[in-house]
C-alpha cells in the first residue's frame, strides 16, 4: 500500500525495529503526556496486539507517520454498530503533510477494521484542532457531533 506519486510513502504494520522512531512521533501527537506511558503503550501494542493495529509510514528508510486502532464494544459517538474501529491516534511529520501519507495510513486502518469484521471506522479529534478536523474529512470521515466534557471537583 502506498500513497500519492508524489512524497510516496509505504504504509506498513508497525514492528519491533520500528519503535524509537514511531515512540517519538507519538510524543510529538501527544505532548502534555508522559513520554514512559506512549513508550509503554506502543510496546504493549506489539505484545498484546489482539483488538489493536499500529501502522507506520515510510519514506527512505525513515518513518514518516503512524495510525493506531483499536476496537471499540463500547458506544462510540456517531456510531450504529459494535464493534467498531476507532482511529486511537494519527500522525504524520510535518514535511509529509498534504503528500498523499495520511490517506495511506488511513486505508490501511480501513482494510484492518474491515478485516475484523466491521463496517464502521470513528475517531476523533478536538475542537480547535482544524488541521485534523480538515484531515479528517479529507479522508471521508463525516462529522457526527461536538461535545463539550464537564468535570467538577467534590472533594
Amino acid at each position: 500500500m502506498s500513497g500519492a506519486a508524489q512524497g510516496a510513502a509505504r504504509v506498513r504494520a508497525a514492528q519491533a525495529g520500528d519503535l524509537g522512531p514511531w515512540v517519538i512521533m507519538r510524543c510529538a501527537l501527544w505532548p502534555d503526556a508522559d513520554a514512559l506511558e506512549l513508550d509503554a503503550e506502543a510496546h504493549a501494542m506489539l505484545d498484546e496486539p489482539d483488538g489493536k493495529a499500529a501502522f507506520v509510514a515510510e519514506r527512505d528508510g525513515v518513518l514518516v507517520g503512524l495510525a493506531e486502532a483499536t476496537l471499540r464494544h463500547d458506544y462510540v459517538n456517531g456510531t450504529g454498530s459494535s464493534p467498531v474501529g476507532f482511529l486511537e491516534g494519527w500522525y504524520v511529520a510535518p514535511a509529509f503533510r498534504g503528500r498523499g501519507v495520511g490517506r495511506a495510513l488511513v486505508a490501511a486502518v480501513e482494510a484492518w477494521t474491515r478485516a475484523q469484521g466491521c463496517s464502521e471506522l470513528a475517531s476523533d479529534a478536538l475542537l480547535d484542532n482544524r488541521d485534523s478536523l480538515g484531515a479528517h474529512a479529507a479522508c471521508g470521515f463525516e462529522e457526527t457531533e461536538r461535545v463539550v466534557y464537564f468535570r467538577k471537583q467534590v472533594g
